[in-house]
């Protein structure tokens, strides 16, 4: 089974920039989109026509803001929207679906760089988020978290760690929270492969960052420890353009 994830920065832009030829080729059971920065009702008959795979929409309420996608092959048994609290469900950035035994969690999470007001709402969505997975390991349930977390855990996980000690996405209380979800049951599945590879998945749009890569790991999946022993691969496509991120794949038996 091929999992991919990927920040499109905009589904309307990625679209005209070979998408669609990407993802018949790639042709992932499952394809999680973040930030697609639509409602399905802007979309043309053509644009959101995609043969073979059935869709879950949850786009923000505020136009051309935020919102996730998930692209199924194989109809998914269970499909939910949100965590339950409004102040993060308004702002579509959740999708939960079953596949057999897995639920699987398609995840934007905020953005800390306006203020410290972000940070702040950003770590309360961690925490819920944390809250709800909490139960489902407790009642058994296998889970696998991939999306965009906008945070590097580890100095591994950017190009310049030291520059960005105060910067959001690489703030130790941030961070905390990573290692705190793999205090509960998770793992970094593509760091337990490669512990010591340095690789990207976000590089800025500036100075060509991505040309020299300066870039940073925040596409992360984070997978239930009993689910580790059926993942074959994690994949950094990074020759994949589009995006000011690259889909990561994961193979799972």
């Amino acid at each position: 089974m091929n999992i991919t994830t990927w920040n499109v920065n905009g589904l309307r832009a990625v679209l005209g920039k070979g998408f669609k030829d990407w993802m018949q080729t790639a042709s992932p059971d499952v394809l999680c989109l973040q930030e697609i920065k639509v409602k399905p009702e802007q979309l043309t008959a053509d644009q959101k026509d995609f043969p073979g795979y059935e869709v879950a929409w949850n786009p923000a309420q505020r136009p051309g803001y935020s919102g996730v996608a998930t692209f199924c092959k194989q109809p998914p048994a269970q499909t939910d929207l949100g965590l339950g609290e409004e102040r993060f469900d308004v702002e579509g950035r959740v999708i939960r679906t079953r596949h057999e035994d897995i639920l699987l969690y398609n995840i934007y999470f905020p953005n800390g760089q306006r203020g410290q007001d972000r940070v702040d709402y950003k770590l309360d969505f961690y925490a819920r988020l944390l809250q709800i997975c909490d139960g489902l390991h407790a009642s058994g349930e296998n889970i696998i978290i991939t999306g965009d977390f906008n945070t590097a855990h580890q100095p591994i996980d950017l190009r310049n760690p030291k520059e960005n000690e105060k910067t959001s996405g690489f703030l130790p209380e941030e961070r905390a929270w990573v290692d705190t979800y793999l205090q509960h049951g998770f793992v970094d599945a593509f760091r337990q492969l490669y512990p010591q590879k340095e690789q990207y998945t976000w590089w800025t749009y500036r100075m060509g960052a991505r040309q020299r890569n300066i870039g940073w790991r925040i596409d992360y999946f984070l997978v239930s420890e009993a689910l580790m022993k059926r993942v074959k691969d994690v994949i950094i496509l990074g020759d994949v353009m589009g995006s000011d991120h690259c889909p990561v794949s994961l193979l799972l038996d």
